[in-house]
């Protein structure tokens, strides 16, 4: 690696927002002691390439949850559209980073180590503007859930389509496909690490054709001709969307 891509600085960015459908208020849940946010913020902290470890929202209790636990805050306004505008607008100000990493508030038991891989791949590829994550898919009820997002990557890990199908699509449908090595279906998880340069101007971007049929903005990034690097990893994050996940996520913290 050159001595100017191992400089690249990087900031990781916790884009909380208060308002959740499935489960209100779930990053302010405290079951286990500690609020979901917190468990994220402390295993985010753990990832040894980040300089900077930043939490972005709009919502005041969330600020002081943050700063209680002693994180820093960056306020943002209440109107953005996503999690991806909300972490552009607090890097906006912050020219010193040339590698922003978008984490959500309710990952807690994500992998330090996957968030490194993840922006060691993006330090290693200068041609590549943005990196995300990726697992393997074994069960075929997964494979055909349209709420799991499925990625297909080339030999150089670079994305070449993202969808909600499966792809890609067994001609003949054999259960052996699922037990595959390496695995030839993976799900896509939806962290993200950008060069700051594409994470400015991704709301810019015309939402791309295929991102309006699918609903997946990553879409709009390889429509507009960039690359997206995929590095695998052996097992899913457990983010928290519902109820269920949040008792299984407690049951676990309990039992360990």
């Amino acid at each position: 690696m050159s001595h100017t891509l191992a400089a690249e600085k990087c900031v990781l960015v916790i884009p909380a927002r208060r308002r959740s459908t499935r489960l209100p208020d779930k990053l302010l849940l405290r079951k286990t002691g500690k609020t979901i946010l917190h468990h994220t913020f402390e295993a985010a902290s753990q990832a040894q390439i980040p300089q900077s470890l930043l939490i972005a929202t709009d919502d005041q209790q969330i600020a002081a949850e943050a700063r209680r636990f002693g994180a820093e805050v960056v306020m943002t306004d209440a109107d953005c559209a996503s999690g991806t505008d909300r972490v552009a607008q607090a890097v906006r100000p912050l020219p010193q980073f040339d590698i922003v990493v978008n984490l959500q508030g309710d990952e807690p038991e994500i992998d330090p180590a996957a968030i490194d891989g993840l922006i060691a791949s993006l330090q290693a590829n200068p041609a590549a503007s943005m990196a995300t994550l990726a697992a393997p898919i074994r069960e075929r009820e997964l494979l055909e859930d349209p709420a799991c997002v499925k990625v297909v990557f080339d030999n150089d890990q670079r994305a070449l389509y993202f969808s909600r199908s499966p792809i890609p699509h067994a001609r003949q449908w054999d259960d052996q496909l699922l037990s595959a090595t390496p695995p030839l279906f993976h799900q896509h998880i939806g962290i993200y690490a950008y060069r700051r340069e594409l994470l400015l101007r991704l709301a810019s971007l015309p939402p791309g054709r295929t991102e309006r049929l699918e609903q997946l903005e990553q879409l709009r990034v390889l429509e507009a001709g960039e690359t997206i690097l995929v590095t695998p990893i052996e097992e899913p994050t457990r983010g928290i969307d519902t109820p269920e996940d949040y008792a299984a996520f407690v049951a676990r913290r309990k039992a360990g």
